[in-house]
């Protein structure tokens, strides 16, 4: 699948079944005049909230381009776990345990058809000839954690594999945006939980074509997550991941490196760059 970037794009990642946060960005897209042609969501629609299947059906329904994330291959084939592969018996593998079962009973025969035929990965044209390879977490492996602090080689390696002049992925959850030499990687955020930097806000990304280059944007979303940990804490899903929706610190950080260790509760700030 081929977008070509003629205009605004907004891209975003893990609506993780949190309908209100999910609503929320689909009408800040409407608000800035982008139309679902130009929206793209990097995968993992359904996760740790309540809304597994409202959430699906709501971004079905809005015409957005969405790649598939390691729960839409495993929900897809009702699969016992997330795919994440996390280590048994730490703090994310139990938790995911519980919030994973919960999708696994909410979401329909259509959604999970709807998740088996989504793309394993989408390509944006830029008006200058790069393009850039949409990605869930790396380019062999959908549940690839690839963070800020990933070594520039680790990145270049990931980049080269695409064929690409540069990678939009999802997946760890924290956004960044860094040059890799003339490449660029971006991770647009997730908006259905906080990126562990000590507030509620999520993250989503906007990238703008310009005379000079492609201009990055990394910006906050503001919802009701109130509601959201409330719809969360009646389906009786684990108490960490409500209680985050509020504080912006994971229940879990066994998943992060130590520079992304070391940050947490640090809270974020937009990110601009030009490439």
């Amino acid at each position: 699948m081929m977008i070509a970037l003629d205009g605004p794009l907004l891209a975003f990642g893990g609506p993780y079944s949190n309908l209100q946060a999910t609503t929320a960005l689909l009408a800040e897209a409407a608000r800035r005049h982008i139309p679902p042609s130009h929206v793209l969501c990097t995968g993992d629609v359904v996760a740790y909230g309540a809304d597994a299947a409202a959430t699906t059906s709501l971004v079905m329904d809005s015409g957005i381009a969405v790649l598939a994330g390691n729960c839409e291959e495993q929900l897809a084939d009702a699969a016992e776990d997330c795919g994440c592969g996390f280590e048994e018996g730490t703090a994310c593998d139990l938790l995911s345990r519980s919030w994973y079962a919960h999708a696994n009973a909410e979401v329909t025969p259509a959604q999970r058809e709807w998740m088996r035929g989504l793309p394993r990965r989408i390509e944006l044209a830029l008006p200058d000839g790069r393009r850039l390879a949409v990605l869930h977490g790396g380019a062999e492996e959908t549940s690839r954690f690839l963070f800020a602090s990933t070594p520039e080689e680790v990145l270049a390696a990931e980049i080269a594999a695409t064929g690409c002049d540069g990678v939009v992925a999802g997946h760890c959850g924290i956004p960044f945006a860094r040059r890799v030499g003339d490449g660029l990687w971006l991770n647009a955020g997730a908006v259905g939980m906080p990126a562990d930097d000590g507030t509620p806000r999520s993250w989503f990304a906007l990238l703008t074509p310009e005379r000079t280059g492609l201009r990055v944007e990394i910006l906050p979303l503001h919802y009701d997550h109130a509601a959201a940990a409330a719809a969360m804490r009646a389906a009786r899903l684990p108490e960490g991941y409500a209680e985050a929706l509020s504080t912006g610190i994971w229940p879990s950080c066994d998943v992060l490196p130590a520079a992304e260790r070391a940050r947490r509760g640090q809270a974020l700030a937009p990110i601009s760059l030009m490439w």
